[in-house]
């Protein structure tokens, strides 16, 4: 019987070289050896020639101090199953699942070279319309190269992206109007973190909002008329410091001279930012603004049947889904408190609700409290900020 899983997804947009190759392989890697288990589940590459490349990377940057080769022009998606151990029979989902899309750099500032690439590019973005959460990635050793100069690159790198989504509008809408389901958590996040030691997440935004907020709002601005209720879209509201490693540079050239595995930033936060940071941005968004119902129903497609499993008012959000079609344009006002409950549970409440499901074997629920401790650990760590 195949695994009954619930699957989010993230588009991961960087230019070459920004360390997109070595990021999936360093959260996938350490998976795979015995001292990263931990009690509630593992971590599955579905696709295992996948699996094997990516462990591969990561085992020759541990103990051979090698980068992967560079993918220029390739479009991957990677799919990931946290498979639960244990646990309940009876809970909804034995496994979450995890779409990682990863789109080429170069396609940002290159034209095609043909007709047939172009198209390409247009059937791979679409892929990536289903993700709730995109990351744009700013690399921090073209951030320290321009040291004084940060504006230069920040702005360059925001317009590239501006400028490739401009390029792909028209095709992508085509006569169908603007869409309902797209990526609506676009995080600003550092790669290559570890180049900053001492930065906290804040003094990345400080700096990006000083040196390209325009650039930001401008790209915002660029999304909304692809998107259906563009008020339902979070731009230059969340950033992410990340670090695959820390690499040890050498004076004589670009290749490094040792890589520390074991010394990530960030990489621990993806999973709860993918499954728990849309639940808590659908929350706030059906508390302030008034939803379409088709897009409400997109959105919260992975959220409410999060939202069942984190609150104790589940007989009003019992099938968030379900409900929706009967009341019009909105949510059901009655399952809106509850969605919010469990997208807002803190400190110590949040704490008890992960011990009773430990308690009670409940590991899927044990798995998505234990997700939203962390991102409410990353952000007391500073390495991540979220829209308030």
């Amino acid at each position: 019987m195949p695994l009954d899983v619930k699957e989010q997804h993230i588009a991961v947009f960087g230019e070459s070289g920004s360390g997109k190759t070595v990021l999936v392989s360093s959260f996938f890697g350490p998976t795979t050896e015995p001292a990263s288990s931990n009690d509630l589940w593992d971590l599955i590459a579905d696709n295992p020639g996948q699996g094997a490349r990516l462990t591969q990377n990561y085992l020759g940057m541990k103990n051979s101090s090698k980068t992967p080769q560079a993918t220029r022009f390739m479009a991957t998606t990677y799919s990931f199953t946290v498979r639960l151990k244990g646990g309940q029979n009876s809970q909804p989902y034995q496994g979450l699942r995890l779409g990682w899309h990863d789109y080429p750099g170069e396609w940002f500032h290159e034209e095609p070279s043909s007709e047939e690439e172009g198209k390409r590019r247009i059937e791979t973005f679409r892929s990536l319309l289903g993700s709730d959460v995109a990351f744009l990635l700013v690399d921090g050793q073209k951030l320290l190269d321009n040291k004084g100069e940060e504006e230069r690159y920040l702005k360059a790198l925001v317009r590239n992206f501006r400028q490739g989504m401009l390029h792909l509008q028209d095709d992508i809408l085509q006569d169908k109007g603007p869409l309902t389901r797209f990526p609506r958590i676009w995080i600003v996040a550092l790669s290559k973190a570890d180049l900053f030691p001492e930065w906290n997440v804040h003094d990345f935004h400080d700096l990006v909002m000083e040196k390209a907020g325009e650039d930001l709002a401008m790209f915002l601005e660029t999304l909304k008329p692809m998107v259906s209720a563009p008020e339902a879209l979070s731009v230059g509201e969340d950033f992410m410091l990340l670090s695959s490693a820390k690499f040890e540079l050498s004076s004589a050239g670009p290749e490094p001279v040792d890589i520390d595995v074991r010394n990530q930033v960030g990489l621990d936060l993806i999973l709860p930012v993918a499954f728990m940071l849309p639940l808590e941005r659908i929350a706030q968004w059906m508390e302030q603004t008034q939803i379409p119902m088709t897009v409400l129903r997109a959105f919260a497609a992975g959220a409410g049947g999060f939202a069942n499993l984190l609150t104790d008012n589940r007989q009003l959000v019992e099938s968030l889904l379900s409900m929706i079609p009967r009341v019009g344009s909105l949510a059901a006002r009655a399952a809106v408190p509850a969605i919010i409950d469990a997208a807002l549970l803190v400190d110590d409440r949040l704490k008890e609700m992960n011990a009773q499901a430990r308690e009670a074997q409940n590991n899927l629920a044990a798995t998505l409290t234990q997700f939203k401790i962390d991102l409410e650990r990353g952000r007391a760590q500073g390495l991540l900020r979220r829209r308030t």
